[in-house]
């Protein structure tokens, strides 16, 4: 406690004692601040913490922690008390204190000394002043584990605004989705095990599920301990990733226990605070669970309460902002949480309630929670004083006799109001149906509290599912938004279907889909709006960003970077689907109206003031043709790795195989450029999950119709950049979808052509050399085959050598002989002027090089000579057919010039090694050699990178043999051989003989290094030539040299070859599978002559195109269908879609571990259910026996009354007949209250009764419903008085009660021009005052009425029918609905009837004159005199007093045709009215935003005309 007298001027030396991580840092002040001077600070403040970063706790030394230090002191204070008075009482050492509770030491030193002018009695609105604060940071509970907490002490009077800055700046919390203020007992006690557990589970559950901040008293006791308990228990239960949740303990500083560990004014990072439950006397603890401390101080000590106003402050605060998620914006919904509690928890209810809080009380828990919830399903008559004091003296053992008469009464009016606003009431029961866990009463609670809150046209259910996507709770969506009670147009679910699909809320998306969105609606106006709303983490937008600022990377200011178009998507898009595939979205000309960008409103749905509907205001030309949304949505999804997302848009597809094929080709770019190997993990796991859902439609499509599954392969998608299946598949290599047997099947048939696949290869040779043989039954067609009719001598002689195998054997056998030919020359016939044989070897390379240009030029897509390059290069056998040609071309120049002509047959020979070489690809159709193929183009990749290791040991070793060896080699080629060559000789075991002295020769070498045949001999002695280098030296060197590169670099190789042979020998089929399309598709699209007679056909096309200007015959693996046939393939595609899904969901449910958690949640089911049968049947026996026993009291009072009636010969008044009971069982009567539509009206007034008086600070006095009558003896009844002074009005009643001046008033009667007759006839008149004829109202005087007794009204309700626009009556349940005319004046949020009260003398009231223009009054006045008369009487409204009421005459005006010319001309007359008030015709229902007296006269005047109400 002492460190609180120096808290305001710490020493350095004293500094490091309460913060010894700051050094010797001095401790700095800022100037006292006012609150006005607060908000240029936070708006500085919010530049310099970044807001992308919530992190709930941040590393000491960092820039938040320095921003945090500086911004703190500045922004909040704390109090002081700067003038000790001495006190009556003593601490509880006995040591005298203060008046604030602290010592006199724990006092500033001038507080001592004060001066004359402050005074001698202490007064804490001048004795305590502000400075700024000197407890935050962070805090850590000593002994509890390394879990950190924030806290700050502020002062009582610190604005919401500072502290909800501090919160979401500062400290890096998320605005919350839903406020739960937990309220109850501060003092510990006991729950029942079961209940404890459904309280915990539930709480804990709807703050993790919504992502809610829990709002507690913060103290280690009561039911702050029990939230912290169950925050506790599900951090321990749960991983990391399921995230913290936000407990916030607001408590008072001045009753904190070890708050003095806590002071320190540069911060404590962390704060080590000590709970110590055994020593802290009437002081209490901090919760070690919570997150979040607030220690509210206004100066004092041990004072409890203080931190109630600010919570409450704070509270409304949170719940009045507006918080923005997916494009939606909610206003933070705010619930009420009690659990047991005393008076101070009543009163937080009645507040809470009073505010329009929703309240949860939960039964069991104990005190007022369960007076509260065993009287909440009685009638509001049937709530006693009697029946509150029995529940009193039952469940407030202890205290019962501090409750006094007049806390009764307040208790009893207090439970009455809350009771009597069922609709912001749930009263959780353990094993109540429908409400078995707690989190779902709690939004249920909301729900209720939103569902029957007052509102213009159907706001209210688009607030609660903007509410349920917000928690993401699908489950309270199904069973509380979308039921029979509203229709849903799936228009209206479009912004909250954008809201789900950028949350990532899978859930929401299928409901919406099953509540009828179409997708085609909704993609058309939300598509750009959606990519504009990409998650920047996303590598897709980085991409995109690219794209936008033009590819260079290159910064731009905002204001110049273009707005996102969706040829800006397309062209991302075709980077990871390939060039072959065409722009998904076209630019649009420039002359056209850009009709691919979508400028959608940003989807900012304020929840309380607009409705969803103008927010897609529809205008031509600005909105996003698609021909397939399905799978523009499944981009979107797929390209920011949304797996459950991305499932459930493709189930909706109708193009699925293409769709999957085309999502898995996407995945795996992506999954190559992005760094994080997680992500990337989950992009590829992902792009194999789509590949395996294209192979099993496929593999349903392949066993139904073999054809019509072929069709899908080769059909060219419009919606795919006009690819194909298989083209998708080959892009994204995936292997197990092409090694597929229908795929293969398919691949074979393009093969064989025309030929039938059964034929053996050593016919299609035979008839290939022989071909006469082809007009025998040596060889089939596939035509004759289907038993059609036989082809012609031509078409059997082009359909065979058209075949692709012929085309490929013709190829070969050409390349062969081309081959053969071409070593002749080499080797036999290389003469200096060549030979025809040589020139003919030209002739055959020139046709070679035409067919390379024409597979080079081959564009039948469309690509253009530049994408065609890069594709043609792509392909390593077209890079070594370009080899080998220029290596050719060069040793043809060089062999034509007589002076090279021996190097021109070297570089031909060279250029004939790689002719051999393009042997392979021919191989590649083998299925035994095709993979070993595939092996050694893999194994040379592991050789790469195996020499660079080999060449480090080659070239360290070479050089170190040289230098010891051979003293200044000169000659280049030498030291190469002597670096490199040797050291690579040795290797294999060829080791040179002077490396010692046994194998050294000197006639092997030249002494001086001037033989050119001759390496340089090794330095020797002069006398007997013997070598002088260290032999030792050079064997070791030599022994290591062969052990590392011979038996280790060598083995390493093989171990490499080995994985590399194994790893492609378990995928040998696939691979080569794969492999086999390139080849097919090559000799499928080749001209059937081989080369050199492939120059025909090269002439053939040239005419054609070049001459005759005819378009190219696409050869492609491509086939465009018709429309009908197209859709009907794809309908057909899209029906064994479902099949496949429908097997896969049968898979799973028989998979032998979701059968055991099928089993497990069944199981749990069953024994909840029966533990529930237990609770219900217990409670049943309870509720009987209850109504057993009200039943034997009311005959027991039946009895007693019929005794007294005997003995008095005679019946008494009818008064005294007590109730007969009913025999229906309680729970009977229970779940009728919970079901009816309407509760009976009241038989006393209810507003005029609230206790706090509207406009004031007046509190009535509590008045419960038996006490209204003034006939009721209420002996304690003491009103205050209160009557207004109304200085714009002219006429008025004296605010003064004194007696001379009420003598003056007449009663009953016209005084003057003021009419105080009442329409109920004579009222009574008592000390100069008249009683409200309805009874008592808690207040004495007039209030703000401007008369004593009654104050007259004139109320007209004009009304009409509501029509559709050609005129018809809309109708609902049968009955025409109406529209009322209903104002909202100036300086009033609430809308009311035009009407008012009459001034003295007047016809129509003020307000009415304010709607209507003078010239129109008179007319207006005969629309009243024929109208009907629906009230003449007593209002119930909340200024009524005692002494002053209000009584009103409502007049229904309406108007039952839309050509009425009096409507017309009222319309005309309100068109020009005040533009300061607003004027509208609404639709009446019940729920229709008035006064609740105005609604009881709208309720009147629709019973009046039969209407809808």
């Amino acid at each position: 406690m002492s460190a609180r007298g120096r808290c305001a001027r710490v020493l350095p030396s004293e500094l490091n004692k309460v913060c010894p991580e700051r050094g010797d840092e001095p401790a700095t002040h800022p100037s006292m601040m006012s609150d006005f001077e607060v908000v240029p600070n936070l708006q500085q403040s919010s530049s310099s913490v970044s807001r992308s970063r919530r992190k709930a706790h941040f590393p000491a030394g960092s820039n938040e922690k320095e921003n945090l230090i500086s911004w703190i002191p500045e922004n909040i204070r704390k109090k002081e008390c700067t003038y000790f008075v001495e006190s009556s009482q003593t601490s509880d050492s006995g040591r005298i204190v203060c008046e604030c509770g602290y010592l006199r030491e724990q006092h500033l030193d001038d507080a001592a000394k004060p001066p004359i002018f402050l005074g001698k009695e202490w007064d804490p609105s001048r004795h305590i002043q502000e400075m700024p604060t000197d407890a935050f940071g962070d805090i850590r509970f000593t002994g509890l584990g390394q879990k950190t907490g924030k806290y700050v002490r502020v002062s009582s009077d610190t604005p919401p605004r500072v502290i909800y800055h501090l919160m979401t700046q500062h400290w890096g919390l998320d605005p919350p989705n839903l406020l739960i203020s937990v309220t109850g007992g501060a003092k510990n006690f006991v729950m029942k095990p079961r209940l404890k557990n459904i309280f915990r589970q539930g709480l804990v559950k709807v703050a993790q599920t919504t992502g809610a901040w829990i709002i507690t008293g913060g103290s280690h006791a009561g039911v702050m301990k029990q939230v912290g308990e169950a925050v506790r228990d599900f951090m321990l239960s749960c991983s990391h990733k399921e995230g913290d949740i936000v407990t916030i303990g607001i408590a008072t500083w001045g009753t904190v226990y070890n708050r003095e560990s806590l002071v320190c004014p540069m911060g404590g990072f962390p704060a080590e605070y000590v709970l110590d439950e055994e020593n802290q006397g009437s002081l209490s603890c901090l919760d070690s669970n919570h997150s979040h401390f607030i220690l509210v101080d206004d100066g004092t000590h041990g004072k409890y309460g203080v931190e109630i106003p600010l919570r409450t402050r704070l509270e409304k605060f949170i719940a009045e902002q507006t918080k923005v998620k997916g494009g939606v914006a909610i206003k933070i919904p705010i619930v009420c949480v009690v659990l047991e509690g005393g008076p101070g928890t009543l009163d937080t209810i009645y507040n809470a309630i009073t505010h329009g809080t929703p309240c949860v009380i939960v039964e069991g828990s104990g005190r007022v929670a369960d007076v509260i919830a065993q009287v909440a399903n009685l009638p509001v008559a049937q709530i006693t004083i009697a029946l509150i004091q029995s529940k009193l003296s039952v469940l407030f053992q202890d205290t019962y006799e501090l409750f006094t008469e007049s806390k009764l009464v307040e208790w009893t009016k207090k439970i009455q109001d809350i009771v009597r606003s069922q609709q912001l009431l749930t009263i959780f029961r353990e094993g109540k149906y429908g409400q078995q866990d707690v989190d779902v009463a709690i939004l249920q609670a909301l729900f209720k509290a939103s569902r029957n809150q007052d509102h213009f046209g159907r706001e209210n259910w688009d607030h609660q599912l903007k509410l349920a996507v917000a928690w993401n709770r699908v489950d309270i969506a199904r069973s509380e938004i979308f039921t029979d009670d509203h229709d849903w147009k799936p228009s209206d679910l479009h912004p909250v279907m954008a809201a789900a699909l950028i949350s990532n809320k899978p859930e929401f998306v299928k409901l919406f889909l099953e509540q009828g969105v179409r997708l085609k609606d909704f993609v058309t106006y939300t598509l750009v709006y959606l990519y504009d709303n990409l998650a920047p983490s996303c590598l897709f937008h980085s991409k995109l960003q690219k794209v936008l600022l033009g590819g260079g990377g290159s910064t731009r200011p905002a204001s110049k970077v273009p707005r996102l178009q969706m040829h800006h998507v397309s062209q991302v898009l075709r980077e990871l689907l390939g060039l072959l595939t065409q722009p998904l979205y076209p630019k649009p000309k420039q002359a056209e109206r850009p009709r691919l960008s979508i400028p959608v409103p940003h989807i900012k749905l304020n929840v309380q003031g607009s409705s969803l509907r103008p927010l897609y205001k529809r205008s031509p030309g600005r909105v996003t043709f698609t021909m397939d949304p399905v799978r523009d949505l499944l981009i979107w999804a797929v390209v920011q790795n949304r797996r459950e997302l991305a499932e459930i848009i493709w189930a909706q597809s109708q193009d699925c195989m293409a769709a999957a094929l085309a999502c898995s080709k996407i995945l795996k770019e992506l999954a190559k450029e992005e760094e994080d190997t997680d992500t990337t993990d989950d992009m590829l796991a992902l792009a194999e999950e789509y590949e395996h859902k294209a192979i099993g439609v496929f593999t349903e499509c392949y066993r139904k119709d073999e054809e019509r599954a072929q069709k899908l392969l080769t059909r060219v998608s419009e919606a795919w950049g006009k690819t194909t299946c298989l083209q998708l598949a080959l892009e994204a290599k995936n292997m197990n979808f092409v090694s597929h047997g229908g795929v293969q099947a398919f691949l074979t048939k393009v093969w064989w052509g025309k030929l039938s696949v059964d034929n053996g290869l050593w016919r299609v040779i035979t008839c290939m050399l022989f071909f006469p043989l082809l007009y025998t039954n040596l060889i089939t067609f596939s035509r004759e085959k289907r038993l059609q009719p036989p082809m012609g001598c031509l078409a059997r002689l082009r359909a065979f050598f058209t075949a692709p195998i012929v085309i490929f054997l013709m190829n070969t056998l050409s390349y062969f002989s081309f081959l053969l030919l071409f070593a002749y020359v080499l080797m036999v016939d290389f003469q200096p002027v060549p030979s025809w044989r040589e020139y003919l070897i030209y002739f055959w390379l020139f046709s070679l090089v035409c067919e390379e240009t024409r597979q080079l030029l081959y564009d039948p897509d469309g690509l253009g000579i530049v994408k065609m390059a890069s594709l043609y290069i792509k392909d390593f056998w077209n890079k070594l057919d370009i080899c080998a040609i220029l290596v050719f071309i060069a040793g043809l120049t060089c062999r034509l010039t007589p002076s090279t002509l021996y190097p021109g047959r070297i570089i031909l020979s060279l250029a004939f090694i790689i002719f051999c070489l393009r042997l392979m690809h021919i191989f590649t159709v083998s299925r035994t050699l095709g993979p070993k193929i595939i092996i050694v183009k893999r194994m040379m990749k592991d050789v790469f990178f195996f020499l660079f290791l080999l060449a480090v040991w080659v070239v360290s070793f070479g050089v170190a043999k040289q230098a010891i060896l051979i003293h200044n080699e000169e000659r280049v080629e030498w030291l190469f051989r002597g670096v490199i060559y040797h050291s690579y000789l040795t290797i294999f075991g060829q080791i040179p003989s002077y490396i010692d002295r046994v194998n050294f020769n000197i006639d092997q070498c030249s002494p001086n290094g001037t033989d050119p045949y001759k390496p340089k001999c090794p330095e020797t002695h002069g006398d007997n030539n013997t070598p002088i280098f260290p032999e030792w030296l050079t064997v070791i060197l030599l022994c290591l040299y062969l052990l590392f590169t011979n038996i280790l670099l060598l083995n390493l190789l093989i171990a490499m070859f080995n994985y590399t042979f194994q790893q492609v020998q378990e995928h040998t089929d696939q691979i080569w599978k794969f492999q086999r399309h390139d080849l097919i598709q090559e000799y499928h699209g080749r001209p059937p002559a081989p080369p050199p007679l492939i120059l025909l056909s090269h002439l053939q096309l040239l005419l054609r195109r070049g001459l005759l200007r005819q378009p190219a015959t696409h050869h492609k693996l491509k086939e465009k269908l018709e429309k009908n046939e197209e859709a009907a393939l794809l309908s057909w595609e899209m029906y064994l879609k479902e099949s496949y899904l429908q097997h896969q969901q049968c898979q799973e449910k028989q998979n032998t571990e979701q059968m055991i958690r099928d089993i497990a949640q069944r199981v749990d089911v069953l024994a909840e259910l029966l533990d529930l049968d237990r609770v219900k049947r217990t409670g049943v026996v309870e509720q009987r026996l209850g109504s057993l026993e009200d039943q034997v009291h009311q005959s027991a009072q039946a009895l007693r009354w019929m005794m007294q009636v005997l003995r008095g010969n005679g019946f008494s008044s009818a008064e005294d007949v007590p109730p007969v009971g009913s025999s229906t069982a309680l729970g009977t009567k229970e779940l009728a209250l919970e079901g009816r539509a309407e509760e009976r009206q009241p038989p006393c007034h209810v507003l005029a009764r609230n206790l706090l008086y509207p406009g004031s600070h007046i509190l009535r006095f509590p008045v419960p419903d038996e006490k209204v009558p003034w006939e009721v003896d209420f002996p304690l009844y003491d009103p205050p008085a209160y009557s207004a002074e109304h200085k714009d009005m002219a006429v008025q009643d004296p605010f003064s009660l004194s007696l001379e001046s009420l003598l003056k008033i007449n009663y009953n009667t016209m005084d003057g021009l003021i009419d105080r007759q009442s329409f109920h006839g004579l009222y009574t008149v008592q000390d100069g005052l008249p009683l409200n004829p309805m009874g008592r109202t808690g207040l004495r005087g007039r209030g703000r009425l401007h008369c004593f007794g009654p104050n007259h009204a004139l109320h007209p309700v004009v009304t009409r029918w509501r029509r559709n626009l050609d005129g018809s009556i809309i109708r609902k349940s049968l009955k025409k609905m109406l529209e009322v005319l209903v104002a909202q004046y100036p300086l009033s949020d609430v809308w009311a009837l035009p009407g008012g009260s009459l001034e003295p003398g007047e016809m129509l009231p003020l307000k009415l004159k304010w709607i209507l223009r003078r010239e129109f009054w008179p007319q207006f006045q005969n629309l009243l005199k024929q109208g009907t008369e629906v009230h003449k009487g007593y209002l119930d409204d909340p200024r009524n007093t005692d002494n002053a009421w209000v009584e009103t005459v409502a007049i229904s005006v309406h108007f039952d045709t839309q050509h009425d010319l009096e409507m017309k001309r009222l319309n005309s007359f309100l068109q020009g009215c005040d533009p300061e008030l607003c004027i509208r015709w609404q639709v009446l229902d019940k729920r229709i935003p008035l006064h609740a007296n105005h609604k009881e006269l709208l309720h009147k005047v629709s019973t009046l005309l039969g209407a809808y109400y």
